[in-house]
């Protein structure tokens, strides 16, 4: 199977992790919710036909990337990055010790 990675190309899914359900919602870190954690942790769903996915480029550029799979096929529909890319913030350059401005 070949995941198009947005920034490298079409990749063997060798190259890649799958991180999980791309649908599951987390529960607020500070919840006190026994039973939304419970549901987070241990319930999956095992959806025939297109299912929202999560894996991460992890032998490339290390993005994680939203994948749409059709769980009975394997045919790739869509894939985009979970979060857009951003340009690095340039680097100031560090000032001398003990210089006056």
């Amino acid at each position: 199977m070949l995941i198009t990675c947005p920034y490298c190309g079409a990749r063997d899914v060798s190259e890649f992790t799958y991180q999980g359900d791309g649908n599951r919602q987390r529960p607020a870190p500070n919840s006190q919710d026994l039973d939304a954690w419970n549901d987070y942790v241990y319930d999956r769903l095992n959806p025939a036909g297109d299912h929202n996915e999560i894996w991460q480029h992890s032998g490339g550029c290390r993005t994680h990337i939203q994948v749409v799979r059709n769980t009975l096929t394997h045919e790739i529909s869509a894939v985009q990055p979970v979060r857009p890319a951003t340009k690095p913030s340039p680097v100031k350059p560090a000032g001398r010790r003990g210089a006056r401005p």
